[in-house]
């Protein structure tokens, strides 16, 4: 097969951005001619610290910014050992010393060289991707790890790698794991509970929720990206919490007030559906979903709508990532995608319409990693909770 490139309007996941020459099965096209991949994410059960940082299961493995991996060096120090805070290795006498300047004071940034002056490079330049093709006669084709784990400890996630801004819930987000990971921490939050996700992308937090809650509704928009989420729930049946009403993936548009129920539309609801749904949920999630200013005011529209037609009391649990970018506009680096999430909470928290009561809190991650990712500091979990108004 010809090599797959990831081109220069695409965007990666952070969960792949550094991966893209390591093992990715490549299981087929989708209907947009984007290649697909599966990839397996390891549940870490019985693991009680948390690891301050990880990688995906399977053969995925982190490797620093620069465009060549980082190697062994030769005192035997493995990658990330032995370098200078700013991610760089340290050069001869500067071990121990601090900030190197130039002759103008300037901070002194010793770089990687760049993949074409490295004599013997390991993998390819990282802006070509070689996936292994996934045959249908292979039976071992997610490695030795899948055959040693139980199938419970295992989850399997199509994906996209790369993709056009309009098409990221293809791919899997940090923040969705992290979410996934507080989940897992708080199973007895979700028992028995009907759960619904906005923008739940390859329905990864979705399938977490369902080890325990009674009916999780995985809801986004796109009959294929829609599509990829029932592969994934069918790859993952048997997480399902026993006795539960399972996964269902349906159609929410955020920009539309009311839900589609022409049964000719894919992914569409039953009126049975509308009813339980409105008449149980209890529990909404929503991750990595907020990186647009109109997307995020369309979420806090559709959380304010839904919250008003729910016959319980429910909460809302949102997974952020604050992502810093240097702006021309303010000369600075800034966090306005952030900022603008932050300025909805507060506004939400300020309505007073004499029906519902929204009180925000965060969530304080102290809570487990059960799964394997980097877990940094700008991720961060937000609570709404919806009470009658008084």
């Amino acid at each position: 097969m010809d090599e797959v490139t990831f081109k220069s309007d695409t965007v990666l996941s952070d969960v792949h951005l550094y991966t893209p020459n390591q093992r990715h099965l490549m299981v087929r096209l989708n209907s947009m001619g984007q290649p697909v991949f599966l990839s397996q994410f390891k549940l870490l059960w019985n693991q009680d610290s948390q690891t301050d940082s990880g990688t995906m299961g399977g053969d995925h493995r982190d490797v620093p910014r620069e465009e060549t991996p980082a190697r062994t060096g030769s005192t035997g120090s493995p990658p990330g050992r032995g370098h200078s805070g700013a991610g760089f290795p340290l050069q001869a006498g500067q071990e121990g010393t601090g900030a190197q300047l130039d002759e103008d004071g300037d901070l002194d940034v010793v770089r990687r060289p760049r993949a074409a002056s490295d004599p013997d490079p390991v993998w390819p330049p990282r802006d070509k991707v070689h996936p292994m093709i996934l045959a249908q006669e292979e039976e071992d084709v997610l490695g030795d790890e899948a055959r040693e784990s139980s199938t419970h400890n295992i989850i399997k996630i199509e994906h996209t790698m790369a993709t056009p801004l309009e098409d990221v819930g293809k791919q899997v987000w940090r923040g969705a794991l992290f979410l996934a990971d507080y989940l897992l921490f708080q199973r007895d939050l979700f028992q028995g509970r009907t759960v619904l996700e906005l923008g739940a992308g390859t329905g990864f937090t979705s399938i977490i929720a369902a080890t325990a809650a009674q009916t999780v509704y995985c809801t986004d928009v796109g009959a294929d990206l829609l599509a990829m989420c029932q592969r994934n729930i069918a790859l993952n049946s048997h997480l399902t919490a026993p006795g539960g009403g399972g996964v269902k993936v349906r159609e929410l548009d955020w920009l539309k007030d009311d839900l589609c129920t022409d049964p000719e539309v894919p992914f569409s609801w039953s009126e049975e559906d509308i009813s339980d749904l409105y008449g149980h949920t209890t529990i909404l999630l929503a991750a990595e979903v907020f990186y647009d200013d109109d997307l995020t005011d369309a979420l806090f529209k559709t959380l304010f709508r839904l919250a008003h037609r729910l016959k319980n009391a429910c909460t809302a649990i949102l997974s952020v990532e604050k992502r810093l970018n240097f702006t021309l506009s303010h000369l600075d680096v800034t966090c306005e995608a952030y900022d603008h999430f932050r300025a909805c909470l507060r506004q939400l928290e300020q309505l007073q319409d004499g029906q519902l009561r929204f009180a925000v809190e965060p969530v304080e991650a102290a809570f487990p990693q059960r799964l394997e990712y980097e877990r940094i500091r700008q991720l961060e979990l937000w609570k709404i909770f919806v009470e009658p108004g008084t």
